[in-house]
């Protein structure tokens, strides 16, 4: 089963601006070596959490990379991402162990309670629901991961549990 990347069409955000002299160390590391897209763009992932606007324009202007060889190979790799994320991302295991096992109600369930689709962030900035091919827990399907940690032999309401039990201790930070 193949999970597809949904683009949701809305106005595009005001990305704020951000501090691009934090790439020169990278530029000046991979100036010039063969293969260095991928490794320019993890860094900047590394960097700002996601890829602004901005840093394919700088690496456009100061290593001569194409806009669309860079998009290409962004919109591509589910590991980069062009708009900010969540604090914590919760995957939902959409693989054929969880599928049999109706994962598709476990996202339902969590984008009632989050109030969002998936592929999307919360308004206050604290989750992005992501469904996700295969988390390799098959003996656990169903399952849900959030940062490292994963959570198995779950329905649509243990779910939920789980993400009110996180934003209860952000309330507590």
């Amino acid at each position: 089963m193949r999970v597809k990347r949904i683009q949701i069409e809305k106005e595009k955000t005001e990305q704020s601006e951000v501090d691009l002299s934090l790439l020169d160390k990278v530029i000046d590391k991979y100036k010039g070596k063969k293969g260095n897209l991928i490794p320019l763009l993890q860094a900047a992932m590394d960097i700002y959490g996601y890829l602004p606007e901005q840093v394919f324009i700088k690496y456009e202007k100061d290593l001569g990379i194409s806009l669309s060889r860079m998009y290409g190979v962004a919109t591509f790799y589910s590991q980069f991402r062009l708009n900010p994320v969540g604090k914590y991302i919760i995957k939902v295991c959409h693989g054929t162990a969880c599928h049999v096992l109706n994962a598709t109600e476990l996202t339902e369930y969590l984008e009632d309670a989050l109030k969002t689709n998936d592929g999307e962030t919360t308004e206050d900035g604290l989750f992005t629901l992501e469904s996700v091919a295969c988390l390799g827990c098959c003996s656990l399907a169903p399952v849900i991961m959030i940062g490292d940690e994963v959570y198995g032999k779950l329905d649509g309401s243990k779910a939920v549990k789980i993400v009110k039990e996180f934003k209860l201790k952000e309330k507590e930070l």
